[in-house]
């Protein structure tokens, strides 16, 4: 898989958590909310890894 494939991946997660995360606020869920900001928190973790891994090559 390419840097760039794991990139895009890595923002629709994002995107994903955010999504989840505002549902479960609008629900008054809050292990949905959770759970939003934990994808988030994963899809941050990701991107730091692919920027280390693009200084590295470089």
């Amino acid at each position: 898989m390419t840097s760039a494939t794991d990139k895009v991946r890595n923002m629709a997660e994002k995107a994903t958590g955010r999504a989840k995360e505002a549902a479960g606020r609008a629900r008054g869920d809050r292990r949905m909310e959770a759970e939003g900001k934990g994808r988030q928190a994963r899809s941050d973790l990701k991107q730091a890894g692919e920027k280390i891994k693009d200084a590295v090559e470089h």
